[in-house]
Order: structure tokens, then sequence, then C-alpha cells
């Protein structure tokens, strides 16, 4: 017994020196110089703020809002005090979305809420409870939302997240684009993510303590580099955005509203508001909460700009292959002419310019000589174009006969984009492999890996820039 002890006494001595030994090694840096912090939302209650500057606090973020409608009850209390008390402060938002749609939606709630404060430090993501979205969606969900909440109010973002999820769901293409604030309890350093060589925020505790707060409270270290570059105040778009979230309204509950009474004044029924807007209880609504109510009028919302060009705000159910069919138009115009850096990626209430006689715009296009096997269909699908167009450019009489070796002009679209010293620069879709686009382009694997310093072919991401 005595031996059997001393050797699981040295286990547990060895284990715990490889324990501080891979934090020591693994543990990723500050991104600059670090203060003390907390976070807080209506969970904490009335706080003190005056006694938590005392204590040598000086950054404080707030729970703004949650899902496409929920406001933190104490969320104007919380910045007021703390704006009085000249603490560093940031908001951040508690992501509830399941599809790109809602995602605009709470990005839009987000700013409405902050809306007219001055914060000093990045606005957070808070997304954590995934449900059963994938890892692709999850990412393309994050993305929508943190580019929606930067257009509305012109501050930069950060993402929340702990180190597991760091690690396991969020992309590269993320981190390389937005700080981290990192949680990771009861280390002295948050550990490697592969993916993020430092944080700006790290909330190391749940169980802080701290004089002004009753019972517990999250406390964080913030760097410098958090903190935001401009101090102006967060522009109210609460008007545009009821506008651009297509066939709805926001409508902010008053004392005394129904449900019943809601709807009947808005021509919808208590079941639509129930749904739209995830009411466990519809007996039950509080003064303050924002819904969602669909508008009578569905139909599409389309004017011209100063250049007689169509101007069409995109609806539910929308994709830029219906908008380019309904216009006679391609979805490559469309992403051309709009900016568009993802296809696949518009919202409701989304501004796009629809530009006249789009038919004489330049563009440019790759040679394609006809194999034995090839059909307009087969080219046309590997190319991410269509047979009319194939026909029209190529002015094909028959297009059920193409001939071997015939030469085709096929146009460069989004997917295709530019050249670079003679390479095709491919942009990665969702459901994109690396066996299936090279497959596409006749090269192997290890051709397209080799060229683009892919150390894992097993990974790509949606947008990623290949060249070919």
């Amino acid at each position: 017994m005595k031996k059997i002890g001393k050797i699981v006494f040295f286990i547990y001595i060895i284990s715990n020196l490889l324990i501080i030994f891979s934090n020591d090694v693994y543990a990723i840096e500050p991104a600059g110089k670090t203060y003390e912090g907390i976070d807080v939302s209506g969970w904490q209650g009335v706080i003190d703020f005056a006694q938590v500057k005392n204590s040598g606090i000086s950054f404080v973020y707030i729970k703004a809002s949650e899902g496409q409608n929920i406001v933190d009850n104490y969320f104007k209390r919380n910045y007021e005090q703390a704006k009085a008390n000249g603490f560093n402060i940031g908001f951040y938002h508690y992501v509830r979305a399941r599809s790109i749609e809602d995602a605009i939606l709470e990005a839009e709630h987000f700013a409405n809420t902050i809306a007219g404060t001055t914060p000093t430090c990045k606005l957070a993501m808070d997304f954590e409870n995934f449900g059963n979205l994938t890892n692709s969606e999850v990412n393309e969900i994050s993305q929508v939302f943190l580019n929606r909440v930067q257009e509305l109010t012109k501050k930069e973002m950060i993402i929340y997240s702990n180190t597991y999820s760091a690690r396991t769901v969020f992309s590269q293409e993320l981190a390389n684009k937005y700080p981290l604030w990192v949680a990771q309890y009861y280390v002295e350093a948050p550990s490697s993510n592969g993916k993020w060589q430092t944080w700006e925020g790290f909330q190391y505790t749940d169980r802080g303590e701290i004089p002004g707060i009753n019972g517990y409270v999250d406390r964080d270290k913030f760097t410098n580099e958090i903190l935001l570059n401009s101090s102006e105040e967060i522009p109210d778009n609460s008007e545009d955005n009821q506008n651009n979230t297509g066939n709805y309204i926001r409508y902010t509950i008053q004392s005394g509203d129904t449900l019943t009474g809601i709807a009947k004044k808005y021509g919808t029924t208590v079941n639509e508001l129930v749904r739209i807007n995830n009411i466990q209880n519809p007996n039950i609504i509080y003064a303050g909460e924002v819904l969602l109510i669909p508008t009578k009028n569905n139909s599409i919302n389309a004017g011209s700009d100063d250049k007689n060009n169509t101007i069409y705000i995109v609806q539910r159910g929308d994709t830029l292959t219906s908008i380019a069919k309904k216009y006679n138009t391609t979805v490559q115009d469309l992403v051309r002419n709009n900016n568009i850096v993802n296809p696949n990626l518009i919202y409701p209430g989304q501004k796009l310019i629809i530009m006249k006689n789009t038919t004489n715009i330049s563009r440019k296009y790759i040679i394609y000589t006809v194999k034995r096997g090839d059909s307009l269909w087969k080219i046309a699908n590997k190319y991410n174009t269509t047979v009319n167009q194939l026909v029209s450019i190529n002015n094909i009489r028959n297009p059920n006969i193409i001939y071997i070796n015939q030469k085709l002009r096929v146009p460069i679209n989004i997917s295709l984009g530019e050249y670079d010293c003679g390479h095709t620069i491919y942009t990665v879709k969702r459901g994109d492999t690396l066996s299936g686009i090279a497959r596409r382009f006749g090269k192997t694997v290890n051709d397209i890996a080799n060229l683009n310093g892919i150390s894992n072919v097993n990974y790509i991401y949606v947008g990623q820039k290949l060249r070919i």
C-alpha cells in the first residue's frame, strides 16, 4: 500500500507540474497593458458604481440586449451610473440567432438599444449557445451580426468566447478580423486556442466579489487595445431599421398592452406575433420590450437612384439568383455593382443597385476548350454561370450542339474573381471541399494546398480566396 501510495503521489506531482508547464508554454498573451474590469447585467441588481470605482475597477462591460427584442432591465441605469463615475464602458449583446435573418434583426435591435450612448470600448458579440447549428452556420451568423452592428454603429467589434469555442467553433477568418475577449476560469492566463494569438479581454472568474455589488460578479482583465479609436455617439438608426426589416415594423410594448390588442391594431394574429417573436406565454408581455410586427404591405419596395438605376430592397426569401432573374441581369453583375463579398449572404432591407444596360458593362472572360463529354449545362454549372449566358456570349445557335476543341468565352464571376500572376482566384462557398474544388478545376488537392500554403487540407472556410 505504501508503494502504491508513493506512486499515486508521484503521478499527482508530475501532473500538476505538466499543467503549470503547459499553461506557461501555451498561454496566449494580452494585447497591451492590462486593467481590472467587470461585466454586469440585470443579475447584479442595483450597483453602487462609486464603490466599485474606489475598489480599483476601471473598465465595465454592460449587457445591453438579447435576442431580437429583449433589453436588459438595468441597461440604462448601469450605463448612466458607470458613465457618471468615469468608467471605460463597453456593451455586449447576447446572441440567440438561428439564421442569417435572425442575425440581422438582432444586430439592429442591439444598435437601436445602444443608440445615443458613447461607449469607450469595442462592442461585444456574446454568442455561446449554438443549439443545433453547425460550425459553418455559427460563423456565418456571427459574421452577419458583426458586419451589421459595425455598419449601424460605426464602432469596432470584439468576440466574447470561452476558450473551447474559440478553439473548436469560431473560424480563423473571424479571428483574423476581430479581437478576442476570452473566458477561462481559475487560470492565470487563457490557454492557446490555435487561432487568436492575443486577447484584449480575459474573464477569469464568475465568482468575483466587489464592494458596491451584492453577490457574485464576473471579473475581467481588459487591455488598452479594447478601447475605441473614436468617442462619437452611436447614431440612431431606428427609423431606417424599421424600413430595413423588409416586411416588419418594430413596436415597443406600452403599459396596458395585450397581444390581442396589438394584433388587432396591426391587422395580424396573436399566433403570428407569438411565432415571430418566440413568445413563450402569450398572456405575459412586458412594457418596454420590442415586438416585430408583420406589415400589411408585402409588395416589393423598389425605386431609382440619380443615374436612373433601379434600387431594389431585399425581401424575406430573396436570393441573388431570384433577383437577377426578375431584373434580367446576372448574379455576378449584382455582386460587382454592389460590392458584395459573399453572394450567399444578403439580408431583408439591404439596398441593391440594379444597373441599367448591364449587358454593356465590360467584363472579363476565360477561354474554355470543350472536352469530350461536355455540355453547355455542365460548363455553365462548373463556372457558376448559365446556359443562356454562354449561348448569348458565344453566338451559339443550337445549345444542344457543341463540339470537341470548340473555344468558348466564359464570364469570370464572383466565384472565380480576377487573375493573380496567371492564377485564377476562387472564393470558397458553403459546402465546398478542397477535393471538390480540385476536381472542378482539373487539379489535385496537393496542387491547391501547396499553392496556397494550406497545411490542413480538411480545413477551408467560406469566403477564403484560393489561387488555382
